[in-house]
């Protein structure tokens, strides 16, 4: 098992936002978050990456007790967060957006890898080498969000965890990432994906968690959660 989750609480101050939440994910699985705005599912996402700090419960990843490590530890021990709304720094280039996703690397990686990883991110974005030297913050949401995924992928995470990659997006830029979402699958990296668009999520994902109140109440492979009418009422709009 490469992340094991077991009743976990996290709180905003009196108010608990996850309620003894219990899941996991195997290496290589795209494993998909699905519930209403709300649900917990930032907050979780935020509690295995070291943004929030849980009250309670464990979390376990590639045997690695990781439940109070800070988010700098989590990402040197393989995992990589793209926030909601991409959180890029948006007076700086393309090209430094890209390193700051390698910085804790800075040590081992040589300029002639870190320029390769460039490249090869390059490779499945061209857009954002024409747009190297650009202004982070002068991209449209499209590229802002290929750029976030694309400094993820400098940490070379085993699992990375995505939170809403399709907000506010064109049907065309929405497939588009959702294709590179699944090559980065086939490539070895296990993915924890929250996602809007439920329909969309279950049809890429493994598998899926139903989220409400901060708890899970659904969880099972993602085809049969498609079927499932009580999701498919919920999430879905009907059959």
């Amino acid at each position: 098992m490469l992340l094991s989750i077991d009743d976990l609480s996290s709180y905003y101050g009196q108010i608990q936002a996850l309620k003894g939440i219990s899941l996991a994910v195997e290496q290589g699985e795209i494993v998909a978050l699905v519930g209403a705005n709300g649900a917990g599912k930032t907050t979780l996402l935020n509690s295995i990456s070291g943004l929030m700090q849980p009250r309670e419960g464990c979390i376990t990843f590639d045997g690695h007790d990781i439940t109070h490590k800070s988010p700098v530890d989590v990402v040197k021990l393989g995992i990589s967060h793209v926030p909601e709304h991409r959180q890029l720094f948006g007076t700086m280039t393309v090209q430094d957006n890209l390193l700051l996703g390698a910085y804790h690397r800075r040590r081992q990686a040589s300029r002639k890898q870190l320029e390769d990883d460039i490249a090869a991110i390059c490779a499945i974005f061209p857009i954002l080498a024409e747009r190297k030297n650009q202004l982070a913050g002068t991209l449209s949401g499209g590229e802002q969000q290929m750029l976030a995924i694309g400094r993820g992928m400098m940490a070379k995470p085993r699992l990375m965890l995505l939170d809403e990659p399709s907000l506010g997006l064109a049907p065309l830029i929405v497939k588009s990432l959702f294709e590179v979402i699944a090559t980065l699958r086939e490539d070895g990296t296990t993915i924890v994906l929250v996602e809007q668009n439920a329909r969309a999520a279950l049809r890429l994902a493994d598998r899926a968690y139903v989220l409400e109140t901060g708890k899970v109440v659904l969880e099972g492979a993602a085809d049969d959660l498609l079927q499932d009418e009580r999701v498919q009422a919920t999430y879905l709009g009907g059959h």
